[in-house]
C-alpha cells in the first residue's frame, strides 16, 4: 500500500490479511509456504490416499481387510480423506479440515501400531506436523467460521 492510501503508522496492510480478511502478521513468504504445504497436503490426500479407497485400489481393499473393518470403512475413511483435501483448500475451512485430518492420523497412527505392527507408524506422525501448523497458522477461520455458524 502506498502512504497515500494508508493512515501514516497503519501495522495492517494488504499483504497481512490472508484469504479470509483476518489479519495475520506473517510475511508473504510465509503465507506462500504455508498455503503451498496446503495444496500439497490437499493433493496427496485427494489423489496418493482417498483415491485409491473409493476406487476400491487392491491394496486398500487387502488392508482394510486385514484390520477387519470392510469396504464400508474403507469408502467412509477415502471419502473423510477427499472431503478434507478439499476443505484444506477453501479459506473457512482450511483450520478444521486440518483438525479433523490430524485426527485421522491419530487413528491411522493407532491401526499402523496394533495392526500391522508398526511398519509405515511414521507417515502419519509425519503428516501430522504439517497439519498441527496448518490447523494453528489458520485458527482464526475456525472463528469466522463459528461466528457465520451462530449467525443462522
Amino acid at each position: 500500500m502506498s502512504q497515500a492510501t494508508a493512515p501514516i503508522g497503519s501495522t495492517t496492510s494488504a499483504a497481512s490479511a490472508d484469504p479470509t480478511g483476518s489479519h495475520t502478521g506473517r510475511t508473504r513468504p510465509a503465507r506462500v509456504a504455508l498455503r503451498s504445504v496446503q495444496v500439497l497436503l490437499a493433493l496427496f490426500y485427494g489423489i496418493a490416499s482417498a483415491l485409491p479407497k473409493l476406487v476400491a485400489h487392491s491394496s486398500a481393499v487387502e488392508s482394510f481387510d486385514r484390520i477387519g473393518w470392510g469396504s464400508g470403512a474403507m469408502y467412509t475413511i477415502g471419502a473423510l480423506e477427499l472431503a478434507g483435501a478439499v476443505a484444506l483448500l477453501i479459506p473457512l475451512l482450511q483450520s478444521v479440515a486440518a483438525i479433523a485430518l490430524g485426527a485421522l492420523m491419530v487413528g491411522a497412527f493407532i491401526v499402523q501400531i496394533t495392526v500391522f505392527n508398526g511398519q509405515n507408524a511414521e507417515t502419519p506422525l509425519i503428516l501430522m506436523v504439517p497439519l498441527i501448523v496448518i490447523a494453528w497458522a489458520r485458527r482464526r477461520s475456525t472463528g469466522e467460521l463459528l461466528r457465520l455458524v451462530r449467525r443462522r
